[in-house]
């Protein structure tokens, strides 16, 4: 099969191993899934929306190292492979601060889960106009084994 236009053999030999032509958006989608899987996290704490949370957070000052950690309730989950993020929401003094993490950011040292919720949606957004005890969210029941 001849050259065509700009294209040189490497490019011909690449488009032939994967079956598609430069340009095509599968190959460039292979492309990026395969630089993406160096930086993805080998082992992802599991957490669900609903649950609280404590983010363990790496923080550098100068040459020391510290961990910061921010609790909270995780309200929504975006993306996915390295881009994926989560936002957690906690109250500080009466105010609502929400902080969205990447999940296979090297600055998080460890997710621990504190409290499962029951939520039926997949953001809850709504938690930004509830006050007080409104707030709170029901625990999920983890079945214990009958006797």
């Amino acid at each position: 099969m001849p050259l065509t236009g700009k294209q040189t053999t490497t490019q011909k030999n690449n488009s032939q191993q994967l079956n598609t032509f430069p340009g095509d958006p599968k190959m460039s989608q292979q492309i990026l899934d395969h630089v993406e899987s160096n930086s993805l996290k080998t082992e992802i704490d599991k957490f669900e929306i609903g649950d609280t949370v404590d983010v363990h957070n790496r923080i550098l000052e100068g040459n020391k190292e510290r961990t910061q950690v921010f609790n909270g309730v995780v309200i929504a989950r975006s993306g996915a492979g390295s881009r994926e993020m989560f936002t957690v929401r906690r109250i500080v003094s009466g105010e609502g601060v929400e902080r969205k993490f990447p999940v296979h950011s090297p600055k998080i040292a460890k997710i621990v889960v504190k409290r499962s919720g029951v939520t039926r949606r997949a953001k809850l957004y709504y938690l930004r106009d509830r006050i007080g005890k409104a707030v709170r969210l029901r625990e999920r029941r983890t079945d214990v084994a009958s006797k």
